[in-house]
C-alpha cells in the first residue's frame, strides 16, 4: 500500500468533516494522486476521503466511502476509466470529474463525456510545475460544481454507428435559419442528444458554445462528426457558416455571427468575452432577426439571458430546456425568471419544436406567395 493509501485507509464518511465535499481520487500514478491531494489540501471546503490506484480498486472505496465526487483518471490497469465509468453509473452513481492525459484521443473524450461525465479536465504534465499551479483553482472549482449536480438527470447516450453509412451533404439547402444553442457545464452529453435527434435536411446551421478546455474540443468533435447525420466542425474565425453543419466552440474562444457585404455569413472569435452565449445570441438575431433560434441547456451561471432578450426583440424564438430535466438548473432557470424563454421543453421535446418552427415558417411563406 502506498503512503497516500495508508495516509486515508482509515479515513471513512463517519470522520469527514460535517458540510466538507468528500473526493475519492483515482489515478494509478502514485506522484499522481499525492499531486492532486496536494492541489485539494487547501481547500477548506474539500477533504480527500480515500484514493485508489485504478478503476476497480476505485468502485470498492465508493462503495465503502461514499464520495460525493469522483475525480478518475482513463489510462490505468486492470480496469480503465472509461469502463470505470460505465460501472459507476450503473451501480454507484456519483458525479465524476475525469483528469486525464489521454485528451486528444477522441474516441476516449467523446466516450467518458457522452457517458455523463461532469467535465474532462486535461491533466497538468509534471507532479510539481506551474502546470499544476494554474490547474489547481481549475479542479477546485469543478470538483465545488460537481458537487450540486443533479445526479439523477445524467443519462448516457446511446448513439447509431455512422461511420459506413453517412447521409448525403446537405450544404447545398439555403441557409435560411441559425440555431443558437448556449450551455456550461455538463452540456456536451445533452448536445449529442440533441443532434443526434435532429435532421441535417433542414435550411438551417447549428453554433454551439459549450465549456469544455480547448484542448479536449478538437478531439471530441472530430468523434461527435463520426456519429451523427450532420458535418460537425470545430468553428473557426472566418468560417462560412452552411445549412446541415454544426460548428462548436468553448466558452474560452468566444465568436460571433457577422454577416458579410455580399451577404456571406461567417463566424468572427471575439477577445476576451466574459459572456460568451450572450455573445452568440445577440450577434446571430443580429443577422438572422426572426429565423434565429436561441437554445439554453444545462449548466451554471447568468450567461446567455440578456442574449435571450436580444433574440426576441428581433422576433427570433427563445428556448430552453426544462430545468427538472437539467444536470445543473443554474443557467436555464436564470433567463427564465428574467422572462427572455418563450418555451421552456424537456430536453426530449427540443428538437421537434425547433424543426416545427421551420416547417411553420415556411407554410406561411407558401400561403403568402
Amino acid at each position: 500500500m502506498t503512503t497516500d493509501q495508508n495516509s486515508l485507509a482509515t479515513t471513512g464518511a463517519a470522520a469527514t468533516t460535517a458540510g466538507k465535499i468528500k473526493v475519492l481520487i483515482v489515478d494509478d500514478a502514485s506522484f499522481m494522486r499525492k499531486a492532486i491531494l496536494g492541489m485539494l489540501a487547501g481547500d477548506e471546503q474539500i477533504e480527500v476521503v480515500g484514493t485508489a490506484c485504478n478503476g476497480q480498486d476505485g468502485l470498492e472505496k465508493i462503495r465503502q466511502l461514499k464520495p460525493d465526487v469522483v475525480t478518475l483518471d482513463i489510462d490505468m490497469p486492470i480496469m480503465d476509466g472509461i469502463t470505470s465509468i460505465r460501472h459507476i453509473m450503473i451501480k454507484s452513481p456519483v458525479p465524476v470529474v475525469v483528469l486525464s492525459s489521454m485528451f486528444s484521443d477522441g474516441v476516449i473524450t467523446f466516450d467518458a463525456l457522452r457517458l455523463g461525465v461532469v467535465d474532462f479536465i486535461p491533466k497538468p504534465s509534471g507532479a510539481v510545475s506551474t502546470d499544476i499551479d494554474r490547474s489547481q483553482q481549475h479542479l477546485i472549482d469543478r470538483i465545488k460544481m460537481a458537487s450540486e449536480v443533479n445526479l439523477a438527470n445524467i443519462r448516457r447516450v446511446r448513439l447509431p454507428q455512422l461511420e459506413q453509412n453517412r447521409p448525403p451533404d446537405h450544404g447545398c439547402l439555403p441557409l435560411d435559419y441559425l440555431v443558437a444553442v448556449g450551455t456550461t457545464l455538463s452540456g456536451p452529453n445533452t448536445i449529442i442528444r440533441l443532434l443526434a435527434s435532429l435532421p441535417p435536411a433542414l435550411p438551417a446551421a447549428v453554433v454551439i458554445v459549450v465549456e469544455m478546455s480547448a484542448k479536449v474540443l478538437s478531439a471530441f468533435v472530430d468523434r461527435f462528426n463520426m456519429l451523427v447525420p450532420w458535418e460537425v466542425v470545430v468553428a473557426k474565425d472566418g468560417m462560412e457558416l452552411k445549412s446541415g453543419h454544426c460548428y462548436i466552440s468553448s466558452c474560452q474562444e468566444s465568436i460571433r455571427i457577422r454577416e458579410l457585404a455580399d451577404g456571406t455569413v461567417c463566424l468572427r472569435k471575439v477577445e476576451n468575452s466574459s459572456e460568451p452565449l450572450n455573445q452568440l445570441f445577440m450577434s446571430a438575431a443580429d443577422v438572422f432577426q426572426q429565423n434565429t433560434i436561441g437554445i439554453l441547456l444545462t449548466g451554471i451561471g447568468t450567461d446567455g439571458a440578456d442574449g435571450f432578450s436580444h433574440i426576441l426583440s428581433h422576433a427570433g424564438v427563445t428556448m430552453a430546456q426544462d430545468s427538472k430535466s437539467c444536470v445543473f438548473p443554474n443557467l436555464t432557470d436564470n433567463a427564465i425568471k428574467r422572462g427572455t424563454v418563450s418555451n421552456i421543453l424537456n430536453e426530449s421535446e427540443l428538437p421537434q419544436a425547433i424543426i416545427s418552427i421551420m416547417a411553420g415558417q415556411r407554410s406561411s411563406d407558401d400561403c403568402c406567395m
